[in-house]
């Protein structure tokens, strides 16, 4: 994520500005005025989750804390990626006013803290998509390890590392955790590719021979499906684009490619909760002064 770090192809800070009044221009860099465009479309992302991604975040949170019994085994990783987004898409009016009024260093703390966190948040989606796979390719283990306990210890270590990563980033900046967050998301989108296809050869082999799927194979077939889908749209472009970044001009990059690459990944803010409020069948119960259907997660 850029942040205020020296470029050290350009000599310049991020936070580096041309306006008499000292407040950085809206286009982060003024090399950028030529090039603006990548800066809209992050900050109408901005806007969106901090519209839509902030209460969907909310509701998935209330909705699994609210659950009595019949909890899906991966709630805890969904859980506790829903409160990383809505911390997220909560930081966005401090973001916004900070990077284009205030520019103080201090802020830029917290942001970049922000940012750090949600750059490893995929670790929860690579929990959620390994707990799917085991439960699906293999079953008879995925009977043994059902017992919550294992899960529970995975998100305290997750988290631990999601923690050490924000602060390393936000105490000694973006290129600190550079290299460990190309890594991360190599690895992560390599992991979910390999499990949501596994799922999906499992789940075609299941009817060969038969006229038509389950209806609940169907629909679990047809989740996967998106899932990828989503995978492959919010984070194919950071694992295209980033190794080539040595042989962009510092407009190309800071201006465009990576201001984007970025946006869309901040779009899963919103996406992610959306899908799981989609799998919901019915709900019955009163949340924030609103009554909402009892959920009723299509299980994989």
């Amino acid at each position: 994520m850029f942040n205020t770090t020296l470029s050290p192809s350009t000599n310049l800070y991020m936070n580096s500005t041309s306006d008499p009044s000292g407040r950085p221009p809206w286009y982060q860099f003024p090399v950028c005025a030529v090039a603006p465009y990548g800066f809209i479309f992050y900050f109408g992302v901005k806007v969106f989750n901090l519209a839509v991604g902030t209460p969907c975040n909310v509701l998935v949170i209330w909705q699994i804390a609210s659950k009595k019994s019949d909890a899906a085994t991966s709630d805890i990783f969904i859980f506790s990626l829903a409160i990383l987004d809505a911390y997220f898409c909560l930081m966005t009016p401090i973001e916004m006013v900070n990077r284009l009024l205030l520019d103080d260093s201090r802020i830029w703390y917290f942001q970049r803290f922000a940012y750090g966190l949600k750059d490893v948040a995929p670790l929860f989606l690579v929990c959620i998509c390994l707990d799917r796979y085991v439960a699906v390719v293999h079953p008879i283990l995925f009977t043994g390890i059902r017992d919550n306990k294992i899960r529970f210890g995975i998100s305290v270590v997750v988290w631990g590392l999601i923690l050490a990563y924000g602060l390393t980033k936000s105490i000694l900046g973006v290129m600190s955790v550079n290299e460990v967050f190309s890594g991360v998301i190599l690895f992560a989108f390599a992991v979910m590719v390999f499990c949501n296809m596994s799922i999906i050869w499992v789940l075609r082999r299941s009817v060969v021979g038969k006229e038509e799927m389950h209806p609940v194979k169907k629909k679990a077939f047809k989740m996967v499906l998106i899932i990828l889908a989503i995978i492959v749209a919010n984070y194919l472009p950071p694992v295209a684009l980033m190794p080539f970044v040595p042989y962009y001009t510092f407009v190309q990059f800071r201006c465009q490619i990576s201001i984007s690459v970025f946006s869309i990944m901040d779009l899963s803010c919103s996406i992610e909760p959306l899908l799981y409020i989609t799998k919901m069948e019915r709900v019955d119960s009163k949340c924030c002064g609103r009554s909402f259907a009892k959920a009723e997660d299509v299980k994989v």
